[in-house]
């Protein structure tokens, strides 16, 4: 079986490099040529030098992210997991109800575990990276430390040892993951901006709410809904942001925008 989880972890990182190039180089062009799409969220258009490092920092994270996917994988396959294929083995209702409890699950344990990424202790070498973003690209959203990717990559996997999901509801999710990630980090808010005011998308995390974690680094943590975030006090509004210069909690690192050497922002 070890053979099979190191030709399946390669295969994996190539499927996810790919997505993840395919998906960026397309949300990018579409949201950044000529005038550009949607309501502009950078001070400035994503820097070539930043997103270069950007790609290469997803391209490392690919694999880590591949392994306990391609393990989860493996031991589908010998009957190991808490996937199916058979719709009716459990009932139809339960397609969009784990779709629903993953989803919730997932957005809990970010919320947390970013919150702590942010510690002066940890930040510096295990989130420098994806906050050397300033102003994101599309390309951000997988550009993480391998510690992040090691810390975040096994929840989901762990998750479909236990909790039943269908293989077709676990790759909507991935799909979802995916779209909103890219889009969160774009620097272009797709959605009209009296629509952020209006349920669904007030509940949800968008471009709007997550760009001001990028700006000010000490709120906005959550991944999917604003839930953690305002019950939390952790909620940063835009009403608030100060473009000027981006926040930093006490204690944590300076990031250079250029070298990822300590340097005042």
């Amino acid at each position: 079986m070890l053979m099979d989880v190191i030709v399946t972890t390669a295969a994996l990182s190539l499927i996810i490099g790919v997505r993840y190039l395919v998906v960026g180089v397309v949300t990018h062009g579409l949201l950044w040529s000529g005038a550009g799409r949607g309501r502009r969220l950078n001070r400035q258009a994503p820097d070539r030098r930043r997103m270069r490092r950007e790609i290469v920092a997803s391209l490392i994270a690919c694999p880590i992210y591949a392994l306990p996917a391609a393990l989860v994988l493996e031991l589908w396959k010998r009957g190991g997991t808490a996937v199916y294929s058979d719709v009716g083995a459990w009932p139809l209702w339960w397609l969009p109800a784990s779709f629903v409890v993953y989803l919730l699950a997932h957005d809990a344990f970010y919320y947390w575990v970013h919150r702590g990424l942010h510690h002066p202790r940890v930040f510096r070498w295990a989130h420098a990276e994806h906050h050397r973003s300033h102003d994101p690209s599309a390309f951000a959203s997988f550009a993480f430390d391998p510690a992040e990717a090691a810390a975040t990559a096994w929840f989901l996997p762990a998750l479909a040892m236990v909790v039943p999901i269908h293989w077709g509801v676990a790759l909507a999710l991935l799909t979802l993951m995916t779209a909103t990630a890219v889009l969160n980090h774009a620097g272009r808010e797709v959605w009209p901006q009296g629509w952020l005011r209006r349920a669904p998308l007030k509940w949800l995390i968008t471009a709007t709410h997550h760009d001001l974690h990028h700006k000010r680094f000490n709120g906005n943590y959550g991944l999917y809904f604003r839930f953690w975030d305002t019950s939390r006090l952790t909620e940063l509004s835009a009403a608030t942001e100060r473009r000027d210069r981006p926040h930093r909690p006490e204690g944590s690192p300076e990031i250079s925008l250029d070298d990822g050497s300590p340097s005042a922002v």
